[in-house]
């Protein structure tokens, strides 16, 4: 008796699963001709401070074939994100409470866009700040011409990092609204949070100040932000079984 809802779910959970799957494979597919173009778009913050004569260089023979092919797989995924995560939401609603619906939902699109925007602030503004400083302390003599599969992870790295960062605000409402942790126990924590938030951003961004506070003051400043949005959104939410749907 039992066997039958569990399969309906797990072909429920293949099928979401495929349909996922199919949506970036799709955007790849369409995204492929311009493989090249993609990664020199990615490839611009340290082109532009790059001194005349100087260029990156491929040290492995399947890089300049394969690392445009994973930045173009990068933003494929970026892009069918909206479908993932519909196709995600599809399978998870069911299970869902109406008020805790009221709560996922935005907070879902919240993340996302918070990454996309944390993306953004490092594409904009880091980058350039980053590449100037390593070109502007190159030593006499030295040509400046990295690797673009080494470009390529550092890329990944400092995006994660920085979208991470950015989600901080979406961490500390959800926190909240679980009851884990209250307004007040936040708010004690704060000088923490700064110290933390330089010791974060010591590890994961170059050896340069300039870099750290830039990623660092952001950390912060998206921590207030969470802690006034968390006073605005009031009490934790409790589950109410008279408002369970049926699966």
């Amino acid at each position: 008796m039992n066997e039958q809802p569990l399969l309906a779910h797990l072909i429920e959970l293949r099928t979401r699963l495929v349909r996922a799957a199919l949506g970036l494979l799709i955007v790849f597919l369409c995204l492929f001709h311009w493989a090249g173009d993609i990664y020199h778009l990615v490839a611009k913050p340290l082109m532009d401070v790059l001194p005349s004569g100087s260029h990156m260089i491929a040290t492995d023979v399947t890089a300049p074939f394969f690392v445009p092919l994973k930045v173009t797989m990068l933003v494929a995924f970026l892009i069918s994100l909206p479908n993932t995560l519909y196709q995600i939401w599809a399978f998870v609603a069911p299970a869902l409470y109406t008020h805790e619906k009221r709560l996922v939902l935005p907070l879902v699109v919240a993340s996302v866009l918070l990454f996309f925007v944390g993306m953004a602030f490092a594409y904009f503004l880091v980058f350039p700040v980053v590449f100037h400083f390593m070109s502007s302390v190159t030593p006499s003599g030295v040509s400046m011409m990295t690797d673009i599969d080494k470009y390529l992870s550092f890329v990944l790295g400092m995006f994660i990092a920085f979208g991470v960062t950015f989600e901080v605000p979406v961490i500390v409402i959800l926190l909240t609204k679980m009851g884990v942790v209250t307004v007040p126990t936040l708010r004690q924590g704060r000088p923490y949070v700064i110290v933390g938030s330089f010791v974060v951003a010591a590890i994961v961004t170059p050896p340069d100040v300039l870099s750290q506070t830039m990623l660092a003051v952001p950390l912060w400043l998206l921590y207030e932000t969470g802690i006034l949005l968390a006073v605005f959104l009031g009490k934790p939410v409790k589950r109410d079984e008279s408002e369970a749907e049926p699966l």
